[in-house]
């Protein structure tokens, strides 16, 4: 394990050259080989490798080095890397397209020959003339990288094109010079050029498609990208000044004016307006901003203006921690693609050995053209193999239902939680600030002794607690009065010394348990308001209760409709609160959940997940405070509240971003429809594959005399890979 002397770095590097799983189960090998790397994964859709290694051993250029030694390469650059990126993958796909359009031009004359006439003048020399130039310039980097591989005893998808293509070339250039080889054992001279050409031309093309079909499935990414600035308008002397974003610091004061990007997170000092938040929350709904309200980066400030202090620039902001969120996700792997991984690392050796074996049957078995037909099945069972198909199958689909997700302010961490999360059959969640607004308010109070409520203010401003904000707010003593010895008990409320006397305020647990006396009038008022799914706050000296005061937080407008299309998904839903059981019971009965638990400490939230677990329950944790945090861990997927605490978001696999329960049952409508995507492509890849390839070995030639022509094959392995990658953009679409 790495120590504190051997420290461990986590980072994505996006890889270039990749054409098909089995590339990216070469690459993640060759990382995973090196000495002080720890573990790696790499991601063929995504095209990043995620590398975990230690720092003292191997540095990044030493791992790109290795990867480069077996014919790919990794992008270095963080700073602006993903402009990098996008700027290599224009330049491929602009030479791809003009390899693939001359490619087609070239085969076409090669094709219609190859096909009608074949015994026309000076055919072979016209043909080897226009394909030539198709497998030895344009297919070339198929040649050059199988070489790579052989020379590391690997085999890609460029190995089985490499050889399929190379073998017929060559065949057909020996045919064409020696043509009385075979006439003098009275057989015919075959040539296959336009097998050779046509096959790299439509493999080209597939490429060309599925690289273009690939760059829509990160589409939300690159929005997200966008939404950040390039300039801003920064004050300085009372002087406006224009600045990249890059030299923005934490403390400039930046001028937003009406229309623009808001560049970084902030807090506002003068002025006002509305802000377009849609891209943090999903919500339509622009938000009113004033001095002293926070502005976050990528959103879209309306028709005012205003001034705010930037407080996080760089990879701070919380845009930069969305699209890194993203990034990580979509790079991640779901627990299925395990499997498909391991297919994938051993599918074109299998491949090579099917076509090898399907070579020496026909020899033998062939009849009179047995060496024609054996070269035909050997090229053909090549050229249709596809783990191109396989390898796209849940990344691709991964990709776009993360993206989907984050356009809809649902950040998912890794694939495993948006693959399980479909699953999912019980809901639990905390109270306040999940099902309602977190925003408590103290609504009633009773006193036997005013004069305290300076020492119950000194002793709530010591307390991180909501409840203990509320209070703080509503009595808003300007009295100070010093307090000592304060000490915060867990789940039950604070304590603290005034003037010799102890003094205590929480539930009424910590009363009870302190055995404090409480009058009669007192408890029948609290009794009163926690019937009336009010949360009761006690104020006592050592011997007795001095008032009781009530704090009403509003159920959120969403969150009965939310809970009620969970039920309705046969989902069972369950409440944990710290407050007493009266006020749960009651904001149970309001919002119609069957299940519910009063008094709960923190350590006994994670308890409670555990016990579900072990009822075999699939369990959501939804919560937004620290005390939920040991609870969101122990679950199977883990839901925060964005607008909860810091601890809960990182803990979480999952943030909403708006804190609006709805977009739990969204959630898990989005798993569903991924996981069934997934399961589509993964289908289609394997029956495609099963079906292929004996029919190009020609399993049916004895049944009808069908042999099935390489041109044809390359064509559909072409069209495969396009049609899952298409499959799971359909997931864009889907409500």
């Amino acid at each position: 394990m790495p120590t504190n002397n051997n420290p461990s770095i986590q980072k994505n590097f996006p890889v270039l050259q990749m054409t098909c799983a089995g590339c990216a189960a070469g690459v993640e090998n060759k990382i995973k080989s090196l000495e002080g790397v720890n573990n790696a994964a790499v991601n063929f859709a995504a095209a990043t490798a995620w590398v975990d290694f230690d720092s003292d051993k191997i540095d990044a250029t030493a791992i790109q080095k290795a990867v480069q030694s077996i014919g790919y390469d990794l992008v270095l650059e963080e700073e602006n890397q993903q402009d990098v990126v996008d700027e290599i993958h224009r330049n491929k796909y602009k030479q791809l397209k003009r390899r693939t359009v001359w490619a087609l031009i070239l085969s076409l004359p090669v094709m219609i020959i190859g096909m009608f006439f074949m015994n026309m003048p000076y055919a072979n020399l016209i043909m080897w003339a226009f394909a030539t130039p198709v497998v030895l310039w344009l297919g070339r980097d198929f040649f050059i990288n199988a070489r790579k591989q052989g020379i590391h005893r690997a085999a890609n998808m460029d190995t089985l094109v490499a050889l399929s293509t190379g073998t017929a070339y060559v065949f057909s250039l020996f045919n064409m010079l020696f043509p009385e080889f075979w006439e003098s054992k009275g057989l015919q001279a075959h040539v296959y050029f336009e097998a050779a050409a046509v096959i790299i031309a439509f493999i080209l093309l597939g490429r060309l498609l599925e690289e273009k079909a690939k760059g829509s499935t990160s589409s939300a990414l690159k929005k997200l990208m966008g939404l950040q600035p390039k300039t801003v308008t920064v004050i300085e002397d009372d002087k406006q000044v224009e600045k990249p974003i890059g030299d923005l610091a934490a403390g400039n004061i930046v001028l937003v004016k009406p229309g623009e990007k808001i560049a970084v997170d902030g807090t506002v000092i003068s002025g006002d307006s509305f802000v377009d938040e849609s891209m943090l929350s999903g919500e339509p709904m622009a938000v009113r901003k004033w001095e002293g309200e926070k502005v976050f980066a990528g959103t879209i400030n309306q028709k005012g203006s205003f001034r705010f202090r930037a407080d996080k620039v760089g990879k701070e902001t919380m845009l930069a921690h969305i699209i890194k969120m993203v990034q990580d996700a979509q790079g991640s792997k779901a627990p299925v693609q395990k499997l498909v991984d391991k297919i994938a690392g051993i599918f074109v050796p299998v491949v090579m050995g099917i076509a090898f074996i399907t070579f020496i049957v026909w020899l033998v078995f062939g009849g009179d053209n047995a060496l024609t037909h054996a070269l035909l099945a050997f090229v053909t069972v090549l050229v249709i193999a596809c783990p191109c198909a396989l390898g796209l199958a849940t990344p691709t689909a991964i990709m776009v239902g993360v993206g989907k997700g984050a356009e809809n302010g649902i950040l998912i961490k890794d694939a495993e939680s948006l693959e399980l999360l479909q699953k999912v059959n019980a809901v639990v969640l905390d109270k306040t600030g999940t099902i309602t607004e977190g925003k408590p308010q103290v609504t009633d109070e009773l006193w036997t002794d005013e004069s305290a409520k300076p020492i119950l203010t000194a002793l709530e401003k010591q307390s991180e607690h909501p409840l203990a904000e509320a209070v703080v707010a509503h009595l808003n003593s300007e009295n100070t009065v010093d307090v000592s010895g304060f000490e915060s008990i867990t789940g039950k409320g604070v304590k603290g010394i005034a003037g010799g006397e102890t003094y205590f305020a929480g539930n009424r647990k910590l009363l009870t348990e302190n055995n404090i006396a409480v009058s009669d009038r007192l408890s029948a008022k609290a009794d009163e308001w926690s019937q009336s799914a009010k949360t009761v706050v006690w104020f006592a000296h050592s011997s007795n209760a001095i008032a009781v005061l009530a704090i009403s937080d509003k159920i959120k407008e969403t969150s009965v409709a939310a809970i009620r299309r969970m039920q309705e998904m046969g989902i069972e839903m369950y409440m944990l609160t710290g407050d007493n059981e009266a006020t749960a019971a009651a904001i149970a009965q309001q919002t119609g959940i069957g299940h519910h638990k009063a008094e709960v400490l923190p350590r006994e939230k994670s308890d409670f997940v555990k016990r579900l677990q072990r009822q075999e329950k699939i369990v959501a944790m939804v919560g937004d405070g620290i005390n939920d945090s040991t609870a969101l861990a122990q679950a199977n997927v883990s839901i925060a509240m964005g607008q909860g605490s810091d601890i809960a978001m990182d803990v979480a696999k999952m943030t909403i971003i708006s804190s609006d329960l709805t977009k739990i049952p969204r959630a898990i409508r989005l798993s569903k429809q991924t996981v069934r995507t997934i399961r589509q492509n993964l289908f289609w890849a394997f029956v495609y594959n099963v079906i292929g390839i004996p029919i190009a070995a020609g399993i049916l030639y004895p049944v009808n005399g069908f042999l099935l022509n390489p041109m044809i094959a390359g064509a559909a392995m072409a069209l495969s890979s396009v049609s899952v990658v298409t499959n799971s953009l359909r997931l864009k679409w889907k409500k």
